[in-house]
């Protein structure tokens, strides 16, 4: 099911004379009299409005104020400009605090963009005039302005079968004013906004979508033919290709359903062979999870659905690097299942022969997501790969440590600093966390190579026994990273920024993100 998409286009005609629905401006907050000389509370225009406030003969601040504008981030006040502007609506975004002398963060920008066009939903046409500064930082800008816009465009097609006269369709195209609409750099970030965004969508489309409709073999069916469509190598092993090649952590898991486990490999080879660097992303691909015959309990199970926002992720995201074609090769590994209690179910007890020949002793049936990602990690090192980026909704650990907007990351240090700094160019934060040895002491199993848990059943550092599990499947020579997103990767609450409700896409922008890196740094 695909929601519908917003178009992007670059503007460089005086913001008032636009003719479009709407056109959004930025506001900053202003707090104390001391600041600026202006009275307290007094709002400031960010640059990009001036047409805008010239056409109101300098009241459009004060209109704004009456109208209860404060400038707080994310905040949107529209205002009916009457005829002084082409336009007939002015909504102005809050931005914040005016940062002294820089322009607003990317993310402040970004989250603006995405407040401001979903709150204009129903409007054809709208322009934003944000402020882009015009030095070494205006491509970063941009690049946020235009990601927010898109994203915030974003709404799910849904299943509702009756027209929803309150139900506004979302802006159709989005037009953003900039110093020159031809120049190379600005274009070349609108072109890569739209891939990149496109593949977020694509992503929060497949968390979203029912799990009744995306079961194991329909999903691996939808990521190839989207993959095959992108110019993609494709490989999608059924459950007689796992079986026959040993995926015991996949087969296990998925053994419970009616609908059989897969393992679906994308495969991108740059022209020329690009810089001899080759990555790997791994995504955790539970399209439902009940926990099993550890059964998970019934209230909020149905967010569950979300078990496979990693795969989602990694599957969109390879899509995007078949778009902008960067100069490393990268390969996407999403191991699906449906995680079901049954009679063929797998049970806590079970010792299960991986993919790697190690032999993992089963606790808990409801920590399956690392049982396939162990599987697809060994495939992924056997294949050769210099650096892996594994994501999954993991553990309710993450939550527990680390709120719902930042991933927790666990791995090689250093790739986990890249991953950081990653995840604060995109906007998508993440924070690093350690893998200490009384974790992995306390999964030593009587009977087995290690235990899937703690062998206690002790859930303290439950995070990080995730990563040291996963730790075991990674070959010495690779250098890997474990990203935790089973909170940052759906959102339950209100609508906020250029997050919808439901699946966010996260951490696609920070997989991109690592590939440019990887391809320029090696």
């Amino acid at each position: 099911m695909t929601s519908p998409r917003t178009t992007l286009s670059l503007v460089d005609t005086d913001p008032a004379e636009l003719a479009v629905d709407a056109i959004v401006i930025g506001v900053h907050s202003q707090t104390t009299e001391q600041e600026s000389g202006s009275p307290a509370g007094a709002l400031l225009l960010a640059s990009g409005a001036e047409s805008i406030a010239a056409a109101f003969d300098g009241k459009l601040t004060e209109t704004l104020a009456l109208l209860g504008a404060t400038g707080g981030p994310g905040e949107v006040i529209k205002l009916a400009t009457l005829g002084t502007v082409t336009a007939p609506v002015v909504a102005a975004v809050g931005l914040g605090p005016e940062p002294s002398g820089a322009a607003p963060a990317p993310e402040t920008l970004r989250r603006a963009a995405g407040a401001a066009v979903r709150a204009l939903a129903g409007a054809a046409r709208l322009a934003l005039a944000l402020p882009l500064p015009d030095d070494a930082d205006a491509p970063a800008a941009l690049r946020a302005v235009t990601e927010g816009a898109l994203l915030g465009g974003y709404r799910f097609a849904g299943y509702k079968t009756k027209p929803q006269p309150a139900r506004r369709a979302p802006v159709a195209e989005v037009l953003v004013a900039v110093p020159d609409a031809a120049d190379a750099t600005a274009q070349a970030e609108v072109t890569r906004a739209q891939a990149v965004a496109g593949a977020v969508r694509t992503s929060r489309d497949w968390v979203n979508t029912a799990p009744n409709e995306l079961r194991p073999p329909s999903f691996a069916d939808a990521v190839a033919t989207a993959a095959r469509e992108a110019g993609l190598g494709v490989e999608v092993l059924d459950e007689a290709a796992l079986a026959a090649g040993g995926y015991g952590g996949i087969l296990a898991v998925g053994q419970g359903s009616e609908a059989p486990p897969r393992l679906v490999k994308l495969t991108y080879t740059p022209e020329g062979g690009g810089n001899g660097k080759r990555v790997a992303l791994v995504g955790k691909g539970i399209t439902f999870d009940t926990g099993g015959i550890s059964i998970k309990p019934a209230q909020g199970m149905w967010e569950m659905k979300s078990d496979m926002a990693g795969a989602a992720a990694v599957g969109a995201a390879m899509l995007a690097v078949a778009a902008l074609k960067p100069s490393v090769a990268v390969t996407g590994y999403l191991p699906m299942a449906e995680n079901m209690p049954s009679g063929t179910s797998y049970r806590p007890g079970d010792v299960i022969t991986m993919y790697s020949g190690k032999r993992v002793e089963v606790l808990n049936t409801d920590a399956e997501g690392r049982m396939i990602l162990a599987d697809a990690i060994a495939r992924a090192c056997e294949d050769g790969a210099d650096y892996l980026f594994e994501t999954s909704t993991l553990t309710g650990g993450q939550v527990i440590a680390l709120g719902k907007r930042i991933a927790g990351v666990m791995g090689t240090p250093e790739l986990c600093e890249r991953v950081r700094a990653a995840g604060d160019a995109t906007g998508e934060p993440a924070w690093p966390m350690p893998l200490p040895d009384d974790v992995r002491k306390g999964m030593d199993s009587d009977v087995a190579d290690i235990s899937q848990v703690n062998a206690g059943m002790d859930r303290a550092g439950h995070m990080l026994q995730g990563g040291v599990f996963l730790r075991e499947f990674v070959t010495d020579d690779v250098a890997w990273a474990h990203i935790d997103i089973a909170g940052p990767g759906y959102h339950s609450g209100e609508a906020t920024g250029y997050w919808t409700k439901g699946g966010t896409g996260v951490p696609v922008r920070t997989l991109l993100h690592l590939v440019d890196d990887v391809a320029a740094n090696g």
